[in-house]
């Protein structure tokens, strides 16, 4: 049993995270996926990848339908948890890297649950409609339906043509986030005007803690532009030292003070690779944890 949870621990964990967007409770899915699957008779199972697949699925359906309620009544913006690159160990590195970009991961919080199963099984992990019947108990063409809607949903709102992370997108992204990073960290007006897309939108997400955040996201560029800008709300970030990381496989900025973690900042560009059309900012310390993890970091110490 050990043998085959250290071979499908990470593939199970990367269905997981990208259904729930929450660390903790994607480990307890596979911890429980797996716990049953030692307890039961494995003769008779002819894939057990895709039956792993299944029972993390659903468990992860069940935990998204109980904590739709929670997230109803969360203070402020809601964003998934950032990880650091490898968090999902070396298992998951053969999966599409693109579905694990922060930017995906907040478009499909527009999803219904079931609507996440299957967009996430089909897009991410390539699986053919017969087997995601099979998972989740539906028909085929029900599930077609779905995927469908699913990606209807999320082609209808703001940000939903997030590029494919191809080399250059990386290398296109790496530069602008420097270029944003010095712009911001020097209050150049100009240079981050020239930086934000036509209709920018910054969403920050502060847990309802003891952090200075906005609760709704700004649209437009003037108002990111006077966020970015304010002496106000944002400003004691500037007074944190940076570090470039790799978080959700792209290139991302990560604030400290004193060697603890204060803010990781995504960004998600246009289609054509040249301006910034989301920035994704979590100053959450419980949805910081897992970075400084991944990352050689700690809450107490920074490894640069």
């Amino acid at each position: 049993m050990e043998e085959l949870y250290l071979s499908y621990k990470g593939y199970a964990f990367s269905i997981a995270y990208r259904m729930l967007g929450v660390v903790a409770d994607a480990e307890d899915a596979v911890q429980d996926t797996f716990a049953e699957l030692q307890r039961r008779d494995r003769t008779g199972i002819r894939n057990l990848k895709a039956y792993i697949a299944k029972g993390v699925t659903n468990r992860c359906l069940n935990m998204l339908n109980s904590a739709r309620s929670r997230r109803e009544t969360y203070i402020g913006e809601w964003l998934p948890e950032p990880v650091s690159e490898g968090y999902d160990g070396p298992e998951a590195a053969a999966e599409r890297r693109d579905s694990l970009s922060y930017a995906f991961l907040v478009l499909l919080e527009r999803l219904a649950p079931a609507e996440r199963a299957v967009f996430v099984l089909r897009q991410a992990f390539e699986y053919g409609y017969d087997d995601i019947a099979d998972m989740l108990g539906k028909s085929e063409s029900n599930c077609r339906q779905i995927f469908s809607r699913a990606k209807r949903t999320l082609q209808a709102g703001p940000g939903s043509r997030t590029p494919s992370l191809a080399p250059g997108y990386v290398a296109a992204k790496d530069n602008l986030l420097r270029r944003f990073t010095a712009a911001f960290t020097s209050y150049d007006v100009g240079g981050m005007l020239k930086l934000l897309g036509e209709h920018p939108v910054l969403t920050a997400d502060g847990g309802g803690q003891e952090v200075h955040t906005i609760l709704r996201p700004m649209t437009g560029r003037k108002g990111v532009l006077a966020l970015l800008t304010s002496r106000r709300v944002l400003n004691y970030l500037r007074a944190c030292a940076h570090e470039y990381g790799v978080i959700n496989g792209e290139p991302a900025l990560i604030f400290t003070d004193q060697g603890e973690i204060k803010g990781v900042l995504c960004l998600s560009l246009d289609p054509g690779c040249e301006q910034i059309q989301q920035i994704y900012l979590m100053m959450g310390p419980d949805k910081l944890t897992h970075v400084a993890a991944a990352s050689g970091m700690s809450r107490s110490g920074f490894r640069a």
